[in-house]
């Protein structure tokens, strides 16, 4: 992301607290900075955005179709191999403990909806230009028992070998198409602790605050990211992910009891690579990049949350 946004999304990130429980709504209290002074520096940088920005393309035929219908909308993701083929919204016009959960129970009308809707971390930033996006982005969705939102994401943790058979995830934007190949599968808590600083480094934090790490412009964090992932693989790995991949992250409840979540950790796919190329290194073919060529489910209720902080 360019220089100019980090303050913004440094101030955001300070607003933003640990996740709670699986199936109640996340809270988030503002700390460090009142909320009017959190809003006059985002009108600040979206004025200085506007003066300087060229005028937007035209959206995607089928982005637009959806925009329109809610202006909410940034943009789908679908997972071949599983049911996940939803529009993904992104709320950022909410009160501070709000952005982050309106979604949460409501649908893509903004009516009263148990499952909610897939949606981005609202401190994400997902448009058209390329050289300003978050270098990781965060999704979250439920892990409903009917297979609804990211609930049928739950194969890839009973059957490690559905990797193999389903490692691409696609997103787009409201403005472009991109693809991803999927290099963790990994069950974190959704809590930590920052030690009572506000503003410590999340990798000075205790646990792994993931959903606090979208930034990940410097070489060290993004290190430690991934490292982390790494660490806590359910998979061997072969795909290897070097600092400037794009990243996405998506997140869904695994457990109520320990408020635990279940992550899938992806990158973007290189220029040059293909799918067949990384489909044959991950099946155990030659081991080389496109560039060269049962456990028991928190399921209980239909609903269960899916994201940490926001």
């Amino acid at each position: 992301m360019k220089k100019r946004n980090r303050i913004l999304v440094a101030l955001l990130a300070a607003i933003s607290v640990l996740t709670a429980g699986c199936s109640g709504e996340i809270e988030q209290n503002p700390i460090g900075l009142e909320q009017e002074e959190s809003q006059a520096e985002a009108s600040a940088d979206a004025s200085e955005s506007t003066t300087e920005n060229e005028k937007a393309p035209d959206m995607l035929a089928s982005q637009k179709k959806l925009y329109n219908q809610n202006k909410d909308t940034i943009g789908w993701i679908e997972v071949p191999g599983t049911s996940v083929d939803n529009v993904i919204v992104q709320k950022k016009d909410e009160a501070e403990n709000e952005k982050n959960t309106y979604y949460l129970d409501k649908d893509f009308s903004h009516q009263k909806f148990r499952a909610g809707t897939v949606f981005m971390d609202y401190r994400d930033v997902f448009g058209y230009k390329e050289d300003e996006f978050s270098e990781n982005l965060v999704l979250y969705g439920h892990n409903m028992a009917d297979n609804t939102m990211f609930g049928s994401l739950r194969r890839y943790r009973q059957d490690l070998e559905f990797y193999k058979d389903a490692p691409f995830i696609k997103l787009r934007s409201n403005y472009k198409e991109y693809e991803y190949v999927i290099f963790g599968l990994v069950i974190t808590s959704g809590d930590a602790d920052n030690g009572g600083d506000n503003y410590a480094d999340p990798m000075t934090w205790t646990g792994f605050p993931y959903w606090n790490m979208e930034e990940l412009d410097d070489k060290t964090h993004f290190d430690y990211y991934v490292n982390t992932i790494e660490s806590l693989n359910m998979i061997d790995n072969v795909v290897d992910v070097k600092y400037g991949d794009q990243l996405l992250t998506l997140s869904t409840c695994y457990s109520d009891e320990d408020n635990s979540r279940f992550l899938i950790v992806a990158r973007q796919l290189r220029d040059g690579e293909t799918e067949a190329s990384l489909k044959k290194l991950i099946t155990g073919g030659v081991a080389e990049t496109d560039a060269e060529e049962s456990d028991t489910d928190s399921t209980t209720d239909t609903e269960e949350e899916t994201s940490s902080e926001e």
